[in-house]
């Protein structure tokens, strides 16, 4: 970013593709079913680990991810445009009242303990699965410095604190909240997502385009 004016425009649009990406008020339903009968001691550790878990693998991607690029020879642009796919598919199962796409993975046939539980499958896939991590690598490719990219982790920190509150609330959450209002919520959700998804690709290739000789 070049000025302040760009990064007041440029956080809120990280705070809102975290939040779309983790759907925190769409994934309390999803806890909640998981983490059954548990008691609240039980439910809080789990919610704790899951966070600090997705928190962790969308950290090392922000910081270590171009050096990873570069061990597997990927550019940002094409990570770009497949995370742009990846995260449309997402929104877009979303938009149709589906469980996400890349979420949908081990989380029925989960028969871990509650700690195992915390780190797979609700750490990752459920919060920081690829189109969380795309969404990450983009948001850092677009903010192109180190204070940036520190500022990117601390906002997804945000987000995971919000799905932290939430998941620890769930079973209060629940009593009160309608379902078809957790379903409108989620579509909205799933809107943002396929917004950001289409933005995603229009700067993989703008940067494909850039690369090439003139």
């Amino acid at each position: 970013m070049n000025s302040m004016t760009d990064l007041v425009l440029f956080l809120p649009t990280v705070f809102l593709g975290f939040f779309a990406m983790l759907n925190p008020i769409g994934n309390t339903p999803v806890f909640l079913t998981m983490i059954g009968e548990a008691d609240t001691v039980t439910l809080k550790r789990v919610a704790f680990r899951a966070v600090v878990t997705a928190f962790t693998i969308i950290a090392v991607f922000s910081l270590f991810g171009h050096l990873i690029f570069r061990l597997f020879n990927i550019t940002l642009p094409a990570f770009q445009i497949a995370g742009g796919i990846i995260v449309f598919f997402i929104g877009y199962d979303l938009l149709q009242g589906k469980p996400a796409g890349a979420h949908k993975s081990k989380i029925k046939d989960s028969a871990a303990v509650y700690n195992d539980m915390a780190i797979s499958p609700i750490g990752i896939p459920l919060l920081s699965g690829p189109g969380t991590i795309s969404t990450a690598m983009n948001f850092v490719g677009q903010g192109n410095s180190f204070i940036n990219t520190i500022l990117i982790i601390l906002v997804f920190g945000i987000v995971c604190a919000i799905t932290y509150l939430l998941f620890i609330l769930s079973k209060n959450i629940a009593d009160k909240l309608r379902p078809a209002l957790i379903k409108a919520i989620s579509r909205i959700m799933g809107l943002i997502l396929a917004v950001i998804a289409v933005q995603m690709l229009i700067n993989g290739i703008f940067n494909v385009i850039k690369e090439f000789p003139h």
